[in-house]
């Protein structure tokens, strides 16, 4: 039965310390895309990328281009050339695969120096792209519409597109970002170095969001307690969320000056590459403090929530069809009654959301190297949400040997996150579950009582 208890507080992770992607790490992203395209008959992808929307590219560039835009024109012999501005262009030779450089003012911020002036055809003309046969154009979405055909769907900059299509026009152009992230995109799985990789950052979300859910006091400002959501220097993949009471103000996103008020609404997010941590519920001690007409919130919403969650946790399992997460989802928490909407879990990567296979009628398997994120928010007219988004990652047998050979540190607090999983949250987790940060499944609604969880132990 599933109760607010006290409980013992997860313990933060210890001497986190960025895993860096290993050369070998590099050399398979690389091929394995390669023979995508042997696969798939492309002879050459275009892979855009900006600051928001350069995960393909940082995939196998290692870096993302800050201020402008890049391409990557990658052949399926394996030759690359890399696109870039001004403020770029000293990232080539730290590639992680080995590329030539064109330079291309135009990328570059407005008003910057356009010398040498070179326009993007000659650039094109100098990655040696085909005259005839098939391209990849690859943003960063991968298009599902059930009304359109997806691979005539583009969403790079529309001067970029415009000139492939006027300099090549024997050449078939496809919307080819699918090869990354969509059934079976080389994307979607990780191999135990890129889950040490990502899990430093799901690791850090969780004990930023842990240390701010211990510092939340009435009085305290928005910003007073952002602080915490924030750690090493590290960039968020994500907008942080401190917000308390009515949202949205004037449409601002961010932290404010606004004090904490005893019995407000009060939403947390922070996220860095390979996790993001999620909290909603309420500034109150106790049930009796909630404003009038929300007081069965624990009842009403809260607890459900929690059994969706356990739920989640507890049927997730490798060769699994997506749509079986989803329907079990829909049985305990109907989306009509919940209101809920988006597909109730996600992959993550770089980027916070990378694709889902987790949909109404999806016949995507769920496969060992997948890194998750829950993802359920019920929306009930009249009641704030609840929220304890965090994440997971699925591995057989084979990868769980490999993770706790090589990375021994991160296999501890593997067995720490599963320990506390069952032992104080009640949630019988497979084996083949990796928490990846020490508070997956979490949950305090009642914000101001920090020593109080929804357990079912």
């Amino acid at each position: 039965m599933i109760a607010l208890k006290k409980a013992v507080s997860p313990s933060l992770d210890k001497d986190l310390v960025p895993v860096f992607l290993t050369d070998e790490t590099m050399r398979e992203r690389k091929a394995m895309l390669c023979s995508k395209m042997k696969t798939f008959d492309y002879d050459s992808l275009v892979i855009y990328a900006d600051l928001e929307h350069g995960a393909n590219f940082e995939y196998l560039t290692g870096f993302l281009p800050r201020f402008e835009e890049a391409l990557l024109v990658l052949h399926q012999s394996g030759e690359s050339f890399l696109i870039l501005g001004n403020e770029n262009l000293n990232k080539a030779d730290k590639s992680r695969i080995p590329a030539k450089a064109i330079h291309l003012p135009h990328f570059s911020l407005s008003n910057q120096p356009m010398d040498p002036e070179k326009n993007l055809n000659e650039a094109f003309l100098a990655c040696d792209l085909p005259s005839h046969g098939r391209v990849g154009l690859v943003g960063w979405k991968n298009f599902t519409s059930q009304t359109e055909d997806n691979r005539s769907l583009f969403d790079l900059p529309y001067f970029i597109v415009e000139t492939l299509f006027k300099m090549f026009p024997s050449v078939t152009f496809s919307n080819a970002t699918a090869l990354f992230i969509g059934e079976e995109g080389v994307r979607t799985t990780n191999n135990a170095n890129e889950f040490a990789h990502y899990e430093f950052g799901a690791a850090l979300a969780g004990n930023c969001m842990l240390e701010t859910m211990n510092r939340i006091e009435i009085g305290k400002t928005e910003m007073e307690l952002a602080t915490s959501l924030s750690a090493l220097g590290q960039a968020h993949n994500v907008v942080t969320i401190l917000a308390s009471g009515e949202r949205f103000v004037k449409a601002n996103l961010y932290p404010t000056h606004k004090q904490i008020q005893l019995g407000e609404r009060l939403a947390l997010t922070t996220g860095y590459k390979g996790g993001l941590q999620s909290r909603s519920g309420y500034a109150v001690a106790r049930q009796e403090e909630l404003p009038k007409g929300e007081q069965d919130y624990l009842e009403r919403i809260a607890i459900p929530y929690f059994k969706a969650v356990k739920i989640w946790l507890e049927t997730i399992k490798i060769g699994m069809k997506g749509q079986e997460l989803y329907q079990a989802i829909e049985a305990i928490l109907p989306k009509k009654t919940y209101g809920w909407h988006l597909n109730p879990g996600h992959l993550t990567a770089d980027e916070e959301w990378l694709s889902s296979p987790v949909y109404p009628e999806s016949t995507e398997l769920l496969r060992s190297g997948m890194l998750f994120q829950i993802d359920i928010i019920p929306s009930v007219a009249g009641y704030n949400g609840v929220s304890c988004e965090s994440g997971i990652f699925l591995a057989d047998e084979a990868l769980r040997k490999e993770i706790e050979q090589e990375y021994p540190a991160l296999w501890q607090r593997i067995k720490n996150r599963r320990a506390y999983l069952i032992e104080e949250l009640g949630i019988h987790i497979s084996e083949e579950i990796l928490p990846t940060s020490n508070i997956t499944a979490y949950l305090r609604p009642f914000l101001l009582d920090k020593s109080s969880i929804l357990t079912a132990r």
